[in-house]
């Protein structure tokens, strides 16, 4: 059929800027007549001619509440502008790194790349008609736009009076595969609906050693859990883990995608994946043993956690214990790594292995375009955050399921010898040996979620200003806490790319201690309603005969510095946080 374009008349939203993970709001304010259609036209307008007339862009996400009535609102949107093709990920499934890894790594059947996407997600926010809804775009590197064009996607959505849409456009089956055809005033358009893991299993075994792998999940002393918590991951969980590496189809758990997420949060930490903390024995007390290696996912599969039996792995020690081992466990990185890098608030432990092993170091803001143009330069190899995001240059996004098969892969290495007889290296032993040869970072996070906007901007700007005198700063840690080290550096986190040379500035409030303690505190703008307050804890220990106390217990006079500090309960009203990582 040959479509018409229709120009719609609209007025601007207000609040339509997109962070450093695009636009996320509650689903009813998606759902306002044109407010999609004016952040896509926005989107549209902000980008080059030549990426968008004759184009081919990918449009899939998570698969949450709301996505397939997006899909369709943007493949009429795409045909209208413009756009050549259109590829979806069937039933409108991909995770954000399979995304990222399709407009690296497909090319289509008549030679077409991908230059751009539309990702529909809220990452590890809620689903389900009440809750959140999101999108993002990402460019033809496959990483998430940068500020230049986010700028200018704002400023579009603060002056549009019309977007372009094919009304009568049919919408497309996105259920099974195969290609849609259709014409327009320009020409061709096509909808090509694609299998949503094969290009990204593809990726991964391009990376693994998935022989060696498959011989650890087969062994019967090695058993092993993966949660996808009903999000995307759960399109690649059987593929990967059951399909390709033989993990019995038991070790899956909520791997069905759900557009609510089966009623959870989609958020991999030790308070929302609470099926796989008791399945791994870090809960409530069970008989039955614990697998020795358990994993999830957020809701885009972009996030992961790490557990051993009865063992936590904080993501700032998974990243670094990947870069000390990847070398010899991961064939891609066979060759040396180019550089490790971590964003400000992750603890220091990647610091000291890149010191030890002679590697380039980057410290960065939060968001992983700061990683990807240290990637698209070959700076950079590893890099992580304490958000429970792991990522390597394969991709230019962080990637859930890349990094369970990266410690899948450090296990498989240090036991390749130990399946037949010899007890097996354990997580537990691999972190604790990492921590005698590079020392530990106690480290932990509180989240202050939802919390008074007005309240929030009050307690940083307080903190902002008694960083003006370190002597007063000390004279409350010591009144808090005689046995806490003294404040050396106050300040305002800042950083020059040494790719492009942007500023960034205002990146988190730090206070930097003589024995190296740090606390940090950043406002997150991942929510949709008020404002997260994010505290970072941290302290370093050399001694190794120190290095196995509890976490809590160890940073606990830091905890009481950093609450005194800053008034919290003063400013918030809350005496404890919403979730402590």
């Amino acid at each position: 059929m040959v479509f018409k374009v229709s120009k719609v008349q609209t007025k601007p939203f207000e609040g339509q800027k997109p962070g450093t993970s695009g636009l996320r709001k509650k689903v009813k304010v998606f759902v306002q007549p044109h407010y999609l259609e004016n952040f896509v036209q926005s989107t549209f307008n902000a980008l080059t001619p030549a990426k968008v007339r004759g184009a081919t862009l990918v449009v899939s996400g998570d698969g949450r509440y709301y996505s397939k009535d997006a899909i369709q609102i943007i493949i009429k949107m795409s045909a209208a502008n413009g756009v050549r093709r259109v590829w979806v990920g069937q039933n409108g499934l991909l995770s954000t790194p399979a995304v990222s890894a399709v407009i690296r790594e497909r090319v289509g059947a008549d030679g077409s790349k991908a230059t751009g996407s539309f990702i529909l997600t809220a990452s590890h926010n809620p689903g389900g008609p009440h809750e959140d809804f999101g999108i993002k775009y990402n460019m033809e590197n496959g990483g998430p736009a940068p500020e230049s064009i986010t700028d200018k996607i704002f400023e579009n959505t603060k002056t549009i009076t019309e977007y372009l849409i094919a009304e009568d456009l049919p919408n497309v089956d996105i259920s099974s595969v195969g290609v849609t055809n259709f014409g327009g005033p320009e020409g061709p358009f096509d909808v090509e609906v694609f299998d949503s893991a094969s290009d990204y299993v593809k990726l991964m075994k391009s990376i693994f050693d998935f022989e060696l792998i498959r011989k650890l999940l087969s062994s019967p002393k090695f058993t092993f859990c993966y949660d996808a918590l009903h999000g995307v991951a759960g399109a690649y969980a059987h593929r990967i883990f059951v399909e390709e590496l033989g993990a019995k189809e038991s070790s899956l758990l909520n791997c069905v995608p759900k557009e609510d997420f089966g009623g959870g949060h989609p958020d991999p930490n030790l308070t929302y994946a609470k099926e796989l903390v008791n399945r791994m024995g870090l809960g409530k007390s069970s008989e039955v043993e614990p697998p020795e290696f358990g994993a999830a996912a957020d809701g885009d599969a972009d996030r992961n956690m790490i557990l051993g039996k009865r063992f936590f792995v904080t993501p700032s020690d998974s990243v670094a214990i990947i870069a000390a081992n990847a070398v010899d466990a991961i064939p891609y990185f066979s060759s040396g790594l180019k550089g490790v890098a971590r964003s400000m608030p992750t603890s220091a432990a990647l610091d000291v292995v890149a010191k030890n092993l002679k590697l380039k170091f980057f410290e960065v803001p939060t968001g992983w375009k700061f990683f990807g143009n240290l990637m698209d330069a070959g700076l950079c190899s590893v890099c992580g955050e304490e958000s429970f995001g792991t990522g390597s240059d394969h991709i230019r996004e962080k990637d859930g399921i890349w990094a369970v098969l990266a410690w899948l892969s450090i296990l498989a290495y240090k036991n390749k010898d130990n399946l037949n007889g010899n007890k097996l290296v354990t997580v537990e032993d691999i972190v604790r040996q990492h921590w005698a040869t590079y020392g530990r970072h106690y480290y932990t996070r509180y989240d202050y979620e939802n919390v008074d906007a007005g309240a929030a901007k009050e307690l940083m700007a307080y903190l902002v200003k008694l960083q003006s005198s370190l002597d007063e700063i000390n004279t409350i840690v010591k009144g808090a806490r005689s046995d806490v080290s003294k404040v050396v550096n106050a300040d305002e986190f800042e950083y020059k790319d040494p790719v492009d040379g942007s500023i960034s500035k205002h990146q988190g409030i730090r206070f930097l201690f003589e024995d190296g303690s740090r606390l940090v505190f950043r406002l997150s703008g991942t929510g949709s309603e008020g404002a997260t307050i994010r505290l970072y804890i941290e302290q370093y220990e050399k001694d190794s005969s120190k290095t196995g106390r509890d976490s809590q217990e160890a940073l606990a006079p830091l905890v009481e510095v950093a609450l005194k500090l800053s008034k919290m309960q003063e400013f918030t009203g809350r005496s404890a946080p919403t979730v402590i990582t």
